[in-house]
């Protein structure tokens, strides 16, 4: 193997276990080659979604929009241990995501039963006195709409192979089936529904001190060594810059200008084309389902 090559091996299998967990090879080894049906045939537009690199950048956008929601970022900042253990449930999410998409029906059907047993044992209050429920439809509903959205988004900019329109309703269609077997409701199944549930949203999103405090530890206090910084803050740059003109007062961001979004939009594509030229040319098994 030349110094190249094994330079790009060495950093895409840092970067994997990184985000997969230590348990990540192993895991990618049964997700994949288990023998079995599996949901989604390959070729399909959540294969194509789930498998790029541009996850990256919508996973950080999809978390930025989930925080506006207060019943959501209540329950996130209680219970998630997101700033105690980032990259732990960075790994359970990525893994999640990998094993409904790419592995067998069985093994989808287990890793949704045990995200539900957690979620019915999750309940508490905000600092608002809203009662909340992990479980609660409507709440699993805005969840998955913010990750579709925002995977979505990324992917169309700054995927390898980025779906037209049609493959992008198949995205939101197939994704459906796995919000559904959580148990949200009233799943959109299109980009127009998809659209007009995110508006539909909007009246119970806010601004919170969570909020506020969620984006500030993902832009600013970021768990990375500081090798990974630099790349980290260009992904961090294509994320906020592709957020809804309405989120960026509510999270107390700047909205960037024309040339702020040019400039964004370069920092993603010089991120996610880093990233994939170190997991190699085959995403799908390398990322399999970050975000």
């Amino acid at each position: 193997m030349n110094p190249v090559s094994s330079l790009r091996q060495r950093a895409g299998t840092s970067l994997f276990l990184r985000v997969a967990g230590p348990d990540g090879l192993a895991s990618r080894e049964r997700i994949h080659g288990t023998p079995g049906p599996r949901w989604f045939p390959p070729g399909s537009a959540i294969r194509t979604v789930h498998g790029d690199a541009s996850m990256f950048v919508g996973g950080m956008r999809a978390l930025l929009l989930q925080s506006l929601h207060p019943a959501a970022m209540a329950a996130v900042a209680a219970h998630s241990g997101y700033r105690g253990d980032p990259w732990g449930r960075l790994a359970r999410t990525s893994t999640f995501l990998a094993t409904t998409t790419f592995a067998t029906i069985d093994d989808a059907t287990a890793v949704i039963d045990r995200v539900r047993w957690v979620h019915d044992r999750i309940r508490g209050v905000t600092p608002e006195g809203i009662e909340y429920a992990a479980s609660d439809p409507a709440l699993l509903r805005w969840v998955h709409v913010a990750e579709v959205d925002s995977f979505l988004r990324a992917h169309r900019v700054y995927g390898q192979q980025p779906l037209d329109a049609d493959g992008a309703d198949e995205y939101v269609a197939q994704a459906a089936r796995v919000a559904v077997a959580l148990g949200a409701e009233r799943v959109p199944e299109s980009t127009a529904e998809l659209a007009k549930a995110l508006e539909e949203f909007r009246p119970v999103l806010g601004p919170s001190a969570a909020a506020r405090d969620a984006a500030d530890f993902l832009l600013h206090e970021p768990p990375v060594p500081s090798s990974l910084r630099p790349g980290y803050a260009l992904l961090a740059k294509a994320a906020v810059a592709s957020m809804p003109a309405w989120t960026f007062g509510m999270l107390g961001l700047e909205r960037p200008g024309p040339v702020g979004l040019s400039a964004a939009r370069a920092a993603g594509a010089v991120a996610t084309r880093s990233i994939r030229w170190m997991l190699g040319p085959d995403d799908a098994s390398r990322v399999a389902g970050v975000g």
